[in-house]
This record gives C-alpha cells, sequence and structure tokens, in this order.
C-alpha cells in the first residue's frame, strides 16, 4: 500500500470477525501459547473440501453473485502469474488506488485544473479486455487527497471542485463502470456529532449535504451504474460496531427518504480472528434492515488479518479460513447481498503486509493465494461458502 495510507484512521484500527467456534473472544494483547486458547478459535476437525472444478467467480455464477478482487496497475502489469489468477478466478475488479485522487503510485489529481488518466486507463482497458466488471473506488473520501486539496479547498470553491471532479471522472468511465463507491467512510460516531458524520474536510467545507450532492452528481454522470455507500467497522458484537451499525443504518435511512440516488451499501469486512465477538444475528437483523430500504449489498473489501494468530501455518490458515466461511455462510443468507470482493488475491501483495505486519516476522496471510499463487484453505472456504448459497 502506499505510504499515504499510512495517514488513513481506518488502516490504524481495523476490527475483524472471530470465527463462530471462538465462542470466547481472545483480547488482541494476548499471545497464543496457550492451547485452551487456540481451541477456542480453531476446530481441527472441520472440513474443508470441495467438490467440483470451479473456479472462484464460476461457482459465484452458479448463485446469481458475483466474486472479485481488487489490485493495482503496478502488480498487474509485473506479474503475469496474478493476473492470470485473477481472471480465472474473479468477474470483478476494483483498482485499488487509480481511482482515488492520490494513492500509491497513481496520481489521478494532480493539480487543481489536472488530471491525470493514464493509470486509470491502463486499469480500464485490463477490464474491457478480460471481460471484467469494473467497480469505481472511489470519489468521495477523507483521505488520498492531494496537498493541493488541503491548501487550496474552502466552503467558497469545494462544490465547485467536486462537480468538476465528478463530472470529469465518472463521465470518461460512463458505460464501463458496474458500480461506484460514490462515498467511502463518512460515518465515525465517536466525532460526537448527532448525526454519527465523520469530521472531514467535506462535511466542513459543504455540510451535512455533500454525501446527496456526490450521489446525485454521479448520478447524472453515469445512468447506468449502481451507487454504494461504502464503510467499515459493521460486522461485530461490540459497542463500536453497533453504533457505527445504528448511524450507518440512519444515513441510509435519510438518503432514501430525500430521493436520493442511491443503490447499495458496501460492507468492508476486513475481519481479525479472535479479536472480537461475532454475533450473527446482530448481523443478520443489520443486512435485513439495509435491505429493508431497496438497497443492494455487496462485501467490498474482505480480507483477515492474523497477526495476532499462532505462527504454525496449518493451524493459521484453518482459524482464518473458518473466519472467512462463518462470516460469508451468515452475509450470504440475505439476498439482496450480490457479490463478495476480496481485497487482493494473493497474500504476495496484501496491504496487511505493511499496515498490519506479525510481531514475528512471520509473512502474513489473509487471502485465497499464498506468496506463491498456490490456493490455500481460504480459497476452499469462500468455494464452499459459494456452493451453500442461496440461487439469486
Amino acid at each position: 500500500m502506499s505510504k499515504i495510507l499510512k495517514l488513513t484512521p481506518r488502516r490504524n484500527f481495523l476490527f475483524g470477525l472471530g470465527s463462530l467456534a471462538a465462542i470466547s473472544a481472545v483480547a488482541i494483547s494476548r499471545s497464543f501459547n496457550n492451547n485452551q486458547e487456540k481451541k477456542a478459535l480453531d476446530n481441527p476437525e472441520r472440513d474443508f473440501t470441495v467438490s467440483q472444478k470451479l473456479s472462484l467467480k464460476q461457482r459465484a455464477a452458479q448463485k446469481g453473485l458475483i466474486y472479485g478482487t481488487a489490485s493495482t496497475k503496478s502488480y498487474l502489469a509485473s506479474d503475469p502469474a496474478y493476473m492470470a489468477a485473477i481472471v480465472e478466478n474473479c468477474s470483478m475488479f476494483v483498482p485499488e488506488w487509480e481511482f482515488k485522487w492520490t494513492a500509491g503510485d497513481a496520481m489521478l489529481r494532480p493539480g487543481v485544473d489536472q488530471f491525470d488518466f493514464t493509470a486509470a486507463d491502463w486499469i480500464a482497458n485490463f477490464a474491457a479486455t478480460h471481460k471484467l466488471l469494473l467497480r469505481g473506488h472511489t470519489l468521495v473520501w477523507h483521505e488520498s487527497l492531494p496537498q493541493w486539496f488541503k491548501e487550496t479547498v474552502n466552503s467558497e470553491n469545494a462544490q465547485q471542485l467536486l462537480q468538476k471532479h465528478i463530472q470529469t471522472v465518472v463521465k470518461r468511465y460512463a458505460g464501463k463502470i458496474h458500480s461506484w463507491d460514490v462515498v467511502n467512510e463518512a460515518i465515525e460516531p465517536k466525532d460526537g456529532r448527532d448525526d454519527g458524520l465523520r469530521i472531514t474536510p467535506w462535511l466542513e467545507s459543504l455540510g451535512t449535504n455533500y454525501i446527496d450532492l456526490a450521489f446525485r452528481l454521479t448520478a447524472e454522470a453515469d445512468p447506468k451504474a449502481l451507487l454504494f455507500y461504502n464503510d467499515y467497522g459493521l460486522d461485530y458484537d461490540t459497542p463500536k460496531h453497533e453504533a457505527k451499525r445504528t448511524a450507518v443504518l440512519k444515513l441510509l435511512e435519510r438518503l432514501k427518504s430525500n430521493g436520493t440516488p442511491i443503490h447499495g451499501l458496501g460492507i468492508q469486512a476486513h475481519l481479525s480472528p479472535g479479536k472480537n465477538k461475532f454475533n450473527p444475528e446482530k448481523l443478520r437483523q443489520f443486512l435485513q434492515d439495509v435491505a429493508s430500504l431497496g438497497l443492494k449489498i455487496m462485501i467490498t473489501e474482505m480480507d483477515v488479518a492474523d497477526q495476532e494468530l499462532p505462527r504454525d501455518i496449518e493451524l493459521r490458515d484453518r482459524i482464518i479460513a473458518g473466519a472467512y466461511e462463518d462470516y460469508l455462510s451468515v452475509v450470504l443468507e440475505e439476498s439482496a447481498v450480490i457479490a463478495v470482493i476480496t481485497w487482493g488475491l494473493s497474500d504476495r501483495y496484501s496491504w496487511l503486509s505493511e499496515f498490519q505486519p506479525r510481531s514475528d516476522k512471520a509473512a502474513v496471510r489473509p487471502l485465497p493465494f499464498d506468496a506463491q499463487m498456490r490456493r490455500k484453505l481460504v480459497w476452499n472456504a469462500i468455494a464452499r461458502a459459494f456452493d451453500n448459497a442461496q440461487r439469486r
């Protein structure tokens, strides 16, 4: 991941999902030297066997679902094996950096009146060449903003700047985008506002209507794209996650009541086995509440952090795979869920290597393929979740 993302709050404290087998949550500060603690997370008898020789995208498609992943031009262009694995297993692609204002080695907005579409066009061409649905991420976010934004933007020019950005970017790719993350991570209850909105440069410059404005501008620029609000921290049975779910649901209700052209909610699902208690009923109810508003749901950035799990690879991989399958088994019960996207496909390129590394220096293992591009139990877990899902 780009060094600029080190400032991103969510990168510093992502909450994850424990396996359903983890009846007792293990505090993050404790080690896993105790065998009883390991057993609370792991079931060595658990079967991750899969039948049929089908790719993940084929298994998903059988149930009317989409499976996809996120990556960057630099990884794809330099690694043919990684590109081939994505094309084989995915029907949707998300540019991790290239559609943000600035991130990684991409600078979409180098200046107030400047756009550089070199990297974004490469990604769009890659998706079209391989017949992948393309997902735009993201138009409005409080992070990944260039330095000139912070020095230039104020309440007098913010709306004009936002309008120019959305019209220019969205129109350029109109007809090529399946869905946009129009607004990303706009909720933060701990900021203390009654409406739960995060205090961001956008809020300070444009007021509370900036979210509605962003959706309306995007819908006008590309009427055919599905428009999503995207956020994290919605997965657990904790006071913080409960407050986040409540605030997000209220935001969605406000947008719907205002006639905002919003089509769905993106749930990031950055998970951490053992860190927090998972209550499937609470997650299930939240999904039902969102669906009752007539909104679609996508799992948009799924991965599993393992920095507090045992070093033993066999044990660690079982715990991680269990977290995936347990979570997806609940989520895919909801017919409004249309897609599952993992934030990367191979451990070789996971952002967690830099932002949530293991203290023992062992390589992280959060994704379906390992660093040598070999399938792991996570691949099986996702496959099993698709195989057992109801057809849409």
